[in-house]
């Protein structure tokens, strides 16, 4: 945890970029980098949708989320993707459960 979900993105475009996509994000939210899940969705365009990255995580300062998108931004256009859509899903520890019980509070940065 956090995972990054990846939609539209071809797989060696994000086989590339994925390993300056952890150490980017590990180092912005202050995570081991062994953290940062990244997933591949696969997806069916119905109609004409834009690559997106969707990120959950716990909730952070806005600054945090600010540099996230930033970073990961840069990232996209060094590799060619562009207009990429990144939007934070966030998650509460009180309904976060890790082998059935709930986290109830924010977690150390390094248990995230």
């Amino acid at each position: 945890m956090p995972y990054l979900r990846f939609k539209g993105f071809q797989s060696e475009v994000l086989e590339k970029l994925a390993p300056l996509v952890v150490d980017e994000f590990a180092y912005i939210v202050k995570i081991p980098k062994e953290k940062v899940k990244i997933e591949l969705l696969p997806i069916r365009q119905i109609t004409n949708s834009p690559l997106s990255v969707e990120i959950q995580m716990f909730q952070r300062e806005q600054e945090t989320h600010d540099a996230l998108a930033s970073s990961m931004n840069r990232i996209f256009h060094e590799f060619d993707c562009q207009h990429v859509h990144i939007y934070f899903v966030i998650l509460s520890p009180t309904l976060y459960y890790k082998e059935g019980k709930p986290l109830k509070v924010i977690p150390d940065h390094n248990d995230e």
